[in-house]
């Protein structure tokens, strides 16, 4: 993969998380002034959840443009790390600005009750904001899509796996945005039968139990890459076979994947070359090894092997 492969890759995102942004401010204003209107607390969890989104959205605006920077002397391997910094912190402004306000505005309605008004403006503001948050979600999940087929992976195990957690967020997002509101349509409605400010606070509750799980699993998925996550095990015994492939190479030591980025990925191996080869022929057949792994693995941006004696007494 390319350099300006790289940069076409974090465009797509770009635009996705941009799309994502400005439908997530609108509804919330939107959700606000219903909730106030109606005095609804699940229409206030949700605009509270849509302003999460819009600050996590800011958030990983800020990760792809800081880590789209290019490697220098005192980061030599990149500033790809960066985005999951980032989106960490947009997972945690998704747990505190959403789920934790949903969570005790529902709990203060359940024990201390509420006055319902007038849902109409809700039910509309609801409606117009499913159709602006499944556009939002047919952009992440189009752009998903697309990665996956040229990874020739599964939709959901790309979407588990993906290293562009910013996508990921977006997708996860907006599908708990959907659900949400379909949880506080069901709030209202169930308030407006009944009656009782119960339906509502226990919708409210539920939308922050929803934000708690996106939060982490979106969490959970950047720690992995902060600590660092190899490649796959299938795709790692593939980059081992490659090695193999190459002439004069006679067994793979050790091997080492790490995955630096959204198509960035570096190997490094330990390998034990034929002891009759010449320095030469060892030099050439690194650069056999490192061409061999880049045509299979396009991500793959840096290699380094490191021949290496085998044990003692090892077919040569």
């Amino acid at each position: 993969m390319t350099d300006a492969d790289v940069r076409a890759g974090n465009g797509e995102s770009t635009f996705t998380v941009l799309v994502a942004a400005g439908a997530n401010l609108g509804i919330a204003v939107a959700k606000a002034v219903a909730g106030v209107i109606s005095g609804s607390s699940a229409m206030l969890s949700e605009a509270a959840h849509s302003v999460a989104d819009t600050v996590t959205e800011v958030m990983l605006l800020t990760a792809l443009k800081r880590s789209g920077k290019p490697a220098d002397e005192d980061h030599p391997v990149g500033h790809a790390g960066e985005r999951y910094v980032w989106a960490m912190l947009a997972a945690v402004a998704t747990f505190v600005g959403g789920a934790v306000f949903s969570v005790y505005d529902g709990i203060h309605t359940l024990t201390h009750g509420e006055e319902l008004g007038d849902p109409l403006v809700s039910y509309i503001v609801l409606a117009v904001s499913f159709v602006l948050e499944a556009f939002s979600l047919r952009t992440g999940v189009k752009q998903v899509k697309a990665e996956a087929e040229r990874m020739r992976a599964p939709f959901a195990q790309y979407l588990r796996l993906t290293p562009d957690t910013t996508v990921k967020a977006v997708v996860l997002e907006d599908a708990a945005a959907l659900a949400g509101l379909m949880l506080a349509a069901g709030g209202l409605l169930g308030g407006q039968i009944t009656g009782s400010g119960v339906w509502d606070g226990v919708a409210s509750i539920l939308i922050g139990c929803l934000l708690v799980y996106v939060a982490w699993t979106l969490g959970h998925a950047n720690a992995q890459l902060l600590i660092g996550r190899p490649l796959p095990r299938p795709m790692r015994a593939e980059v081992r076979q490659e090695l193999l492939g190459v002439e004069h190479v006679v067994d793979v030591l050790d091997l080492i994947t790490l995955i630096q980025g959204p198509g960035e990925v570096l190997i490094a191996a330990k390998v034990d070359f034929r002891d009759v080869v010449t320095a030469a022929e060892v030099e050439r057949a690194c650069e056999r090894a490192e061409a061999r792994l880049r045509d299979r693995f396009p991500s793959v941006r840096r290699v380094y092997l490191d021949p290496t004696p085998g044990p003692a007494g090892s077919a040569q």
